[in-house]
């Protein structure tokens, strides 16, 4: 698979049959493997063969094989070329039955073949519009990295890999040496195995623990020429983003106080700005005020404030809206005035947009694409605002991008509920309920979400999940009012903003 796994995988306590089974079906995914000649691979009977995958994969070898044909589909598509055709595909990972491939499709994914290939051609396109732009090195970590390591008949491959990767992580705010003793972070990259079983692994390594903190896999990168390049690399630098980020946050929670920078502030303060919940924006907000305090000109503290300041006047955390919303206007303002990597315009992007600015939103949000096309919040954002000038369908295309780039990063569920309320505005009330419900699994602490959450299921038909989320929302914000709802939206366009708080209201909210 493309998305980030854990190399350490648990197939090495599989027994040996099942792995050679295995290894036989992701080599030739697309062959009509029947259980005597896997059995034979594995060196044991058909039964056994039957029984040892029932107990270790619980399923069978020909689900395991469906399974495989399924993550090979998505991985290609996902990768996908402009002139990639969705039959090849569906053939060479195993699935001669177009219709029901699809079907099937649609229903593991969410979508069809065909949307999840247009959004491919979305963000290449962008890819191929960014220009070459100076990325400061201000408060950037400094990552070590240096040559991937494989066999003498892949050099050129892992070279190309290579230069593309520095390419992205550049652009994604990170500096990167090749020498590992000026570096915080170390990086390493190895291809191991060959032909059809050759796959790309990537570790990060802390300096100064020696501890392993991120690790990404690849398969088929020999075979399959969609992953290598460009986009291979923005996807990797996406998905190292987050773990990064993460690493930086906890290396500043556990510097000692008395020695801590603005920026040091700010990382202490992103996650509870990025919670999108009320405890959380109140400890982000004393943190980020002391790191204004101490460094006017910090872009991080700036912008984190600015966002975190219109939070509480959108999500309900405060009794004074109008002073949240002046306060975080003034901080927008002075950040656009400063310099900021892709990260910063991105938060930035989301202060502006919560405050109604779209337009300046948008000129935001598209520059810090140009800086890093695989910038995730950017990504993401940018479908916000598309959900907001009512357009649903570009809104889902890019808020699905930025979940492809980095499936588990901590905002991964506020593009959830952004796709939630696409579907919403496009009139699929069904579908809205079902993303905005697997925000609130993923992220129960934002119980906001339910605002326009028991809409769609009141619209959906859906009367008793309609109850259950009006009674989450009046326990959560015992005081909420619909003329306390209508004031606190997002800029959604009128129309969904009347359906959504008359829905309210016809649902039991008080007036």
């Amino acid at each position: 698979m493309i998305a980030g796994q854990n190399v350490s995988s648990a197939i090495s306590a599989l027994p040996r049959g099942v792995r050679r089974a295995l290894d036989a079906m992701r080599g030739n995914v697309g062959h009509s493997w029947r259980l005597t000649e896997l059995a034979a691979i594995g060196g044991v009977s058909g039964r056994t063969l039957q029984r040892q995958f029932l107990s270790f994969v619980g399923k069978t070898p020909r689900a395991a094989l469906r399974e495989i044909g399924f993550e090979c589909a998505r991985r290609e598509l996902l990768q996908g070329k402009p002139d990639i055709k969705i039959m090849d595909v569906a053939l060479r990972c195993g699935f001669p039955h177009f219709g029901r491939f699809s079907t099937e499709y649609r229903r593991r994914y969410g979508e069809t073949p065909s949307q999840t290939l247009k959004r491919q051609a979305v963000l290449m396109a962008t890819l191929g519009a960014m220009p070459s732009l100076f990325v400061s090195r201000r408060d950037r970590p400094m990552l070590a990295f240096g040559p991937i390591e494989t066999a003498a008949e892949h050099k050129e491959i892992a070279a190309d890999i290579a230069d593309d990767l520095l390419v992205a992580l550049s652009r994604a705010g990170i500096s990167v040496a090749s020498q590992s003793r000026t570096a915080r972070y170390y990086l390493t990259g190895t291809i191991r195995g060959s032909g059809v079983q050759a796959r790309l692994i990537f570790r990060l390594i802390d300096g100064e623990t020696g501890c392993q903190i991120w690790a990404h896999r690849t398969d088929n990168i020999l075979r399959d020429e969609t992953a290598t390049g460009e986009h291979l690399a923005i996807r990797i630098a996406a998905m190292l983003q987050s773990g990064l980020r993460l690493a930086e946050i906890d290396r500043a929670q556990h510097k000692p106080a008395a020695g801590l920078s603005a920026h040091d502030l700010a990382l202490r303060a992103m996650s509870g700005v990025v919670a999108l919940d009320a405890d959380g924006n109140a400890r982000a907000l004393e943190l980020l005020e002391r790191a204004m305090d101490q460094d006017p000109t910090d872009p991080l503290a700036t912008a984190l404030a600015a966002w975190a300041y219109v939070q509480r006047a959108v999500y309900h955390f405060t009794s004074a809206p109008v002073e949240e919303r002046s306060r975080s206007l003034e901080l927008t303002r002075r950040a656009q005035a400063l310099y900021g990597d892709a990260t910063v315009l991105a938060v930035l992007g989301n202060a502006l947009t919560l405050l109604g600015e779209l337009d300046t939103a948008d000129l935001v949000i598209r520059k810090a694409l140009a800086v890093d096309g695989g910038s995730v919040w950017a990504w993401s954002r940018s479908g916000w605002i598309d959900v907001y000038k009512g357009e649903p369908e570009s809104a889902i295309e890019r808020l699905k991008i930025a979940l492809d780039l980095a499936p588990h990063d901590p905002l991964a569920f506020n593009s959830m509920v952004g796709i939630g309320c696409a579907h919403f505005k496009a009139g699929q009330y069904a579908e809205a309920a079902y993303w905005q419900e697997r925000a609130l699994a993923e992220h129960p602490s934002a119980s906001w979400v339910h605002r326009t959450l028991c809409p769609a299921h009141v619209l959906a038909g859906q009367r008793p999940q309609a109850r259950r989320s009006l009674g989450a929302l009046r326990h959560h914000y015992p005081d909420l009012t619909v003329s306390e709802v209508q004031r606190g939206m997002p800029p959604l366009p009128r129309d969904y903003r009347d359906l959504v708080v008359g829905t309210l209201q016809e649902a039991g909210l008080p007036a």
